[in-house]
């Protein structure tokens, strides 16, 4: 089991940021590659980011292009997500999920891919 604990959420005005972070503990994280994903209400879930075993991949949904950074740190087993120029309709809970990958490179960027999820944190932008 891998147990993922989100935080970092919170309200913020629009033109904002805020860096979520995502913590990791039970198995060897650097055996996962890491992702985020968001669902706002009434909404799908959606693919934000992801990120390889190694850090050396990333990809990013539409809605974080430009805007949104993801970086690992495997030595502190957590995986954030720094949102940058932050829109009202970036409101929306946040996931942090992993994916068991045996690729150093490789990201997943759907959501069935994943094994494990957070519980996510909440996060705000005001108009």
């Amino acid at each position: 089991q891998v147990q993922l604990v989100e935080s970092g959420g919170g309200l913020v005005e629009a033109g904002g940021s805020l860096r979520l972070s995502c913590a990791a503990s039970g198995r060897t994280f650097s055996n996962y590659a890491m992702g985020w994903f968001r669902q706002a209400p009434g909404k799908e879930r959606e693919f934000v980011a992801a990120i390889s075993r190694n850090g050396g991949s990333t990809g990013d949904g539409d809605s974080a292009k430009g805007r949104f950074i993801i970086s690992r740190d495997n030595a502190k087993n957590t995986v954030y997500l720094r949102m940058n120029n932050l829109k009202p309709e970036d409101t929306a809970v946040y996931y942090c999920a992993a994916h068991f990958s045996t690729g150093w490179s490789s990201i997943a960027t759907r959501g069935p891919e994943y094994n494990y999820w957070g519980q996510g944190t909440q996060v705000t932008v005001s108009s």
